[in-house]
């Protein structure tokens, strides 16, 4: 296989971990919203810790085999839709960092809930069902949804 097609492989992985990561983490965070139990949260808002996880790792390979990608063929950052594409991308980055802050510490309480028993709360509740958080995430969603529309279509 050529270096293109191996750098566009990694790239097309890293587009896959991160979009799974993005609605495993999503999933379990929705599910987490409809239940009241610490002990119910705390195990949905546990398997967000694996969405994050590919999310990372799914960014990282995107944005290291972009630049590959780059190198290997004729594009540049002088591009506005990679330029745009780049600065969506670490926006729905830091977007999705922030939103993360919230499920993050509610799952923590509702870990800690749990031990002391297990009854709703309605802290725990506030923090599931943070509208910022919400939003955040949304946004972060959106701009990496975005990319994906400027890698594929490539405007010039």
């Amino acid at each position: 296989m050529s270096e293109y097609g191996w750098a566009l492989f990694f790239h097309l992985l890293g587009v896959a971990f991160l979009a799974g990561g993005m609605a495993v983490a999503g999933v379990g965070l929705g599910a987490a919203w409809r239940r009241e139990r610490p002990s119910e949260v705390a195990l949905l808002l546990g398997t967000t810790r694996a969405g994050v996880l590919l999310v990372a790792l799914g960014s990282v390979l995107v944005l290291a085999c972009g630049f590959w990608l780059i190198e290997v063929t004729s594009h540049g950052l002088d591009e506005g839709w990679l330029a745009g594409s780049l600065g969506l991308f670490v926006a729905g980055v830091v977007l999705g960092a922030l939103g993360g802050r919230r499920p993050k510490q509610a799952r923590l309480l509702a870990e800690r809930l749990a031990r002391e028993g297990d009854q709703p709360n309605a802290e725990l509740r506030r923090r599931v069902r943070d509208r910022v958080a919400l939003a955040l995430n949304a946004v972060a969603a959106l701009a990496m949804a975005a990319v994906l529309l400027l890698m594929i279509w490539q405007p010039r």
